[in-house]
């Protein structure tokens, strides 16, 4: 998924056309398609439109979220790696949350994977990098700039798929300073669609990418706070997304960070 960063930097992108199932998996099929854009203010600052290279429609099981561009048109099916399927030890990681304040390693906060899935990577997640950070946008875009502008700490991430392959989900953290820092990122933060609100999650907005074919990816982007953290949960499904999905990954992710 894209994002424009207003404020001095954004990045639009050409979005991947999608991902199509079979009895292996997941199979990604890049193709040509309109570019999605998605705004991040600084504080009290207005922005240009910079490109950005195309993030695939499947996720790296690497823990670096690295985007690669596709020159072809010409829709191509490649597998996606595997996740993880081995049974998962305990976590060691440790976090506690104090009036809206998290300390502690921030994996810790990410979304739990269901039983029912595996997750790409290390099963803790990974914590992300500037470089990583940085490698979603543009050369020309310095988004570390922005995000210190807002008091930004660190951000972490994990993904994870079903093993009836039907569904991708996509949790990013990223933690600020001050709460109120949080929310202001948050809130200088949107997609070049129109959002909806997320049933049943307070403080947090959601927005629905329809492939152009059913046999293609659709994709669901949520965006909430809690205290200092700003959480944002990608789901991709085969065909028209339904809204509930983001619902119930937003409604967990939220427990999360707000119970530990």
């Amino acid at each position: 998924m894209a994002h424009t960063v207003t404020a001095g930097a954004s990045r639009r992108l050409p979005r991947a056309a999608g991902v199509v199932l079979s009895v292996a998996g997941l199979l990604a099929v890049t193709a040509a398609s309109a570019a999605v854009t998605v705004a991040v203010g600084r504080p009290d600052r207005s922005g240009h439109a910079a490109a950005v290279a195309v993030v695939a429609a499947s996720p790296s099981a690497a823990p670096s979220p690295s985007a690669t561009p596709s020159p072809t048109p010409t829709p191509s099916a490649a597998p996606t790696p595997s996740p993880t399927v081995a049974p998962r030890p305990a976590s060691t990681l440790r976090g506690s949350v104090s009036g809206g304040k998290h300390s502690g390693d921030l994996r810790y906060f990410l979304l739990p994977v269901p039983d029912d899935a595996d997750p790409y990577g290390s099963p803790d997640g990974a914590m992300m990098s500037m470089a990583d950070l940085q490698a979603q946008y543009s050369k020309d875009v310095d988004i570390k700039a922005v995000l210190d502008s807002w008091g930004f700490k660190e951000a972490a991430t994990r993904t994870y798929r079903t093993r009836d392959g039907k569904s991708e989900v996509r949790t990013d953290l990223r933690r600020f300073g001050r709460a109120d820092r949080a929310q202001g990122f948050a809130d200088n933060t949107s997609y070049d669609q129109p959002s909806f609100g997320v049933d049943g999650v307070s403080n947090a907005r959601g927005y629905v990418f329809k492939p152009e074919q059913q046999a293609y990816t659709g994709e669901l982007v949520g965006i909430g706070v809690v205290g200092d953290v700003v959480y944002e949960v990608t789901v991709q499904v085969q065909g028209d997304p339904d809204k509930a999905l983001l619902a119930d990954a937003m409604k967990r992710a939220r427990d999360r960070l707000a119970n530990g």
